[in-house]
């Protein structure tokens, strides 16, 4: 329960968070004797990376009234994101997934249809703390649970108030059971977006084209519209006509997931704190990096020093950085 006297969230960020199990040892999951429970979920991913940077972060949805939907509370908690405003299902449980990782990459197996979360809907934009926010964030992978949490989506992004952020994270195997075109659905809700993170490898997926500006093209009216291209480098185009192109830093890599939602909460955090377009661009690469450097999906927290030094390197020191 909020307190009175608690400052309102800078940021809501509104999706499902599930229980994920993890292999022990980073290999294949059918050959795992033990997994390790942490929680992870996109949006609520989002959160904790913005709360790491010292902003004031909610985290709205709903979980089952289950031991797992408890550790998902807890966990977040823990890591200073608000969750007061999630709601509790008697009925439904909360979702879950396993990652199986191995040589050839991180798979993702969900267990997560009729989860308490699959009933978001409309009525949840109604939630006070979704109103007071200076930014909401959302992504697509709330618009494929279900049609109720396609509406609630569609119901963000049309109103006025908060600046209202998009990752499209396109997710196939969630689209697999739902009548919707994701291709359709996906480009109606990031055009009315006000800030649009995609990458370039969905984009060619989804809709035909890998060009930054061509996507940005695609994408309008989205009033900013940042492009990922993993190892290369991120581009954003603003609506004032800017554009900006910052190389992404040499890495270590434990695995890539997670890497998109740290990026997200660096560019809104560096939004939040009215730092230009490149030093935003920067502090998403450098959250990024946290989070591939571990097996979890949440970015670490970054010493303020350090931040403020890799942000103000010039070109050739960021060029010549070396993370992890």
């Amino acid at each position: 329960m909020r307190h009175e006297h608690e400052p309102d969230a800078e940021v809501v960020c509104v999706g499902e968070t599930m229980a994920v199990l993890v292999p022990s040892d980073g290999g294949p999951l059918e050959r795992q004797r033990t997994l390790h429970l942490e929680v992870g979920g996109a949006e609520s991913n989002v959160a904790c990376g913005l709360a790491a940077l010292g902003h004031r972060a909610a985290w709205v949805s709903r979980v089952g009234d289950d031991p797992l939907g408890r550790r998902v509370l807890a966990d977040l908690g823990a890591r200073g994101v608000d969750v007061s405003g999630v709601e509790t299902d008697p009925d439904r449980p909360t979702g879950v997934y396993f990652k199986d990782t191995g040589a050839g990459g991180t798979g993702t197996h969900y267990y997560r249809s009729g989860s308490a979360a699959t009933l978001m809907g409309p009525a949840l934009a109604r939630h006070p703390q979704l109103r007071r926010a200076r930014m909401l964030h959302v992504s697509g992978i709330t618009a494929a649970l279900s049609d109720s949490c396609a509406e609630l989506v569609r119901t963000l992004l049309s109103r006025p108030g908060p600046v209202v952020s998009f990752d499209v994270n396109h997710r196939p195997a969630l689209w697999r059971h739902r009548p919707a075109d994701p291709a359709g659905v996906l480009l109606e809700l990031a055009r009315a977006a006000d800030i649009v993170f995609v990458g370039r490898d969905e984009a060619e997926t989804l809709w035909g084209t890998g060009k930054p500006a061509e996507i940005r093209d695609l994408l309008s009216p989205a009033a900013t519209v940042v492009v990922k291209d993993a190892e290369r480098g991120a581009v954003a185009f603003t609506g004032d006509g800017e554009e900006v192109f910052v190389a992404t830093p040499d890495s270590a890599v434990v695995e890539r997931v997670g890497a998109g939602d740290a990026f997200a909460a660096g560019y809104l955090a560096a939004r939040l704190q009215r730092r230009d377009t490149e030093a935003a661009l920067r502090l998403g690469h450098l959250m990024a990096a946290t989070a591939m450097a571990s097996l979890g999906d949440v970015p670490t927290a970054l010493a303020t020093a350090e931040v403020e030094s890799r942000l103000a390197l010039d070109e050739a020191g960021w060029a010549a950085l070396r993370l992890g």
